[in-house]
C-alpha cells in the first residue's frame, strides 16, 4: 500500500532546495490566479461571496480599493499579526498576498454579471468549485500557506483552541466586520463556508507534490482547513 501524500511544514529556503520546482512552481502560480479567477466568478454571480470577501468588498465601500486592492492590502495586514504568533512565511504566503488580488480584478474587469438566476448560479457554484481545486493546487505545491490560513495556524498554535474553532471565530469575526461595512451576504457565503473544505479535501491528495527532501514535522491541519 503506498503511503498518503503529506504537506510538509518548510521554511522558504527549504521550500527551494526541497525540489521538483518545475513542477511546484508552475503548479503555486496557475492556482493563484485560479484562486484570483474563482473569487471574481462568485462577485458576478451576486449571490453571495466568500466570508472574506464579505470583508474585502465592505473595504472597497469606504476605501479607495478595488477588490483586488482590498485584498491585498488585508493580506499584508493580517501578515503584520504573524509576528506575534511567530508564524513564518513561505514563498507561497508572499505569492498568495500579491498575485490573488490582481487575478480577481482582471476576471471582474472581462466578466459581467449576466441577469439570468441560472447563469448567476452557475457562476457561484463554478466557483466555489475552482476556488477548492485552485486551493488544492497551490497548497500542494508545499510553498507554504496563505496569510489568513497562516493567521488561523498560529492562534491555534498560541491559544491552543481547536482549528474548528478558531476558524469559525475568524470568519464570523470577519463577516460581520465586512456587513457591517456595507459587504454583501448571502446565499453564497454560507455555500462556500460549509463546501469548500470538505470540496479541498477531496482535490488535495491528487495535488500535493512528494518532496526531495521531506521536512520531519508534517502540517496537517491546512488538509482541511486551508481557504487562502
Amino acid at each position: 500500500m503506498t503511503s498518503r501524500p503529506a504537506l510538509a511544514d518548510l521554511g522558504p529556503i527549504a521550500q527551494l532546495r526541497a525540489g521538483r520546482l518545475g513542477r511546484r512552481l508552475p503548479q503555486l502560480l496557475v492556482g493563484l490566479v485560479l484562486y484570483g479567477v474563482s473569487l471574481g466568478l462568485m462577485v458576478r454571480g451576486s449571490l453571495g461571496v466568500a466570508p472574506w470577501d464579505v470583508l474585502h468588498l465592505g473595504l472597497a465601500e469606504h476605501l479607495p480599493l478595488t477588490l483586488g486592492g482590498a485584498l491585498v492590502l488585508t493580506a499584508a495586514l493580517v501578515m503584520v499579526l504573524w509576528i506575534p504568533l511567530r508564524e513564518m512565511p513561505g514563498i507561497g504566503t508572499v505569492a498568495n498576498a500579491l498575485m490573488i488580488g490582481p487575478s480577481a480584478d482582471a476576471t471582474l474587469a472581462l466578466v459581467d454579471r449576466p441577469d439570468a438566476f441560472v447563469a448567476r448560479l452557475a457562476l457561484l457554484v463554478g466557483g466555489v468549485l475552482l476556488c477548492a481545486l485552485a486551493t488544492a493546487m497551490y497548497i500542494g505545491a508545499q510553498f507554504g500557506r496563505g496569510p489568513r490560513d497562516g493567521l488561523m495556524t498560529g492562534l491555534v498554535r498560541r491559544t491552543g483552541l481547536s482549528i474548528r474553532l478558531v476558524r469559525t471565530a475568524l470568519e464570523v469575526s470577519v463577516v460581520v466586520i465586512g456587513v457591517l461595512l456595507g459587504g454583501p451576504l448571502g446565499l453564497g457565503t454560507v455555500l462556500f463556508a460549509l463546501a469548500i473544505g470538505p470540496l479541498t479535501q477531496a482535490f488535495l491528495p491528487a495535488w500535493i507534490v512528494p518532496l526531495a527532501a521531506a521536512a520531519p514535522g508534517q502540517d496537517e491541519a491546512i488538509v482541511s482547513s486551508a481557504i487562502r
